[in-house]
């Protein structure tokens, strides 16, 4: 069956307010990101914007993960930082009626309702961006990949606090899974189940 547009999501993950107040070079991949965000839905393609986030409390938390000792453990997550932490930057902001999955742990996948929706649409194919490529992109890349989606990359939609690992993934491992183009190159895609 060919890829057209109606099989595709475009994902938009990670880019909560809070966490790029924290990236350094945050600017460009928002500014990338809100431009793919236009094109996707030129084209009619769902945007799915995918959240990192707990309940207040974080039960869902383990609190010997690295991650989470990193990020303040369980009493940090009280309602109104939970609050916070979910907003997503204003610059790429969901409109009224596009989806917001919430995830526990790196890949989109883990903890979310993603695939159910992913199914129930017929997605067949996902474009994903988001912060960081080490983390977000990396995982819901790899864990797609075994799902056996059809996957697109925008990589100056991606960004990593090392550079030379955004480079390296984007370049070397990316590939091998995944078209990866910039979001420039996606918007004068005519033909979108050629690539």
């Amino acid at each position: 069956m060919e890829l057209k547009e109606q099989n595709t999501a475009f994902l938009v993950m990670d880019m909560q307010a809070v966490m790029l107040s924290m990236f350094p070079a945050a600017a460009p991949v928002i500014k990338n990101v809100a431009k793919a965000i236009a094109v996707a839905r030129s084209k009619k393609i769902p945007v799915i914007y995918v959240t990192i986030g707990f309940r207040p409390g974080a039960p869902e938390a383990n609190t010997k993960a690295k991650l989470m000792s990193s990020m303040g453990g369980r009493e940090r997550w009280t309602a109104e930082f939970t609050d916070e932490w979910m907003k997503i930057h204003p610059d790429v902001a969901p409109l009224a009626d596009e989806i917001i999955v919430v995830k526990r742990r790196f890949s989109a996948f883990t903890g979310s309702d993603l695939e159910v929706i992913l199914r129930a649409q017929d997605i067949q194919r996902m474009i994903l961006t988001g912060v960081s490529t080490s983390g977000v992109v990396l995982s819901t890349l790899r864990e797609a990949a075994d799902k056996d989606y059809s996957l697109t990359v925008l990589s100056d939609c991606c960004a990593d606090r090392d550079e030379e690992v955004h480079r390296v993934l984007v370049t070397k491992i990316f590939p091998r899974h995944a078209e990866v183009i910039t979001v420039e190159e996606w918007g004068k895609i005519e033909e979108w189940n050629k690539i």
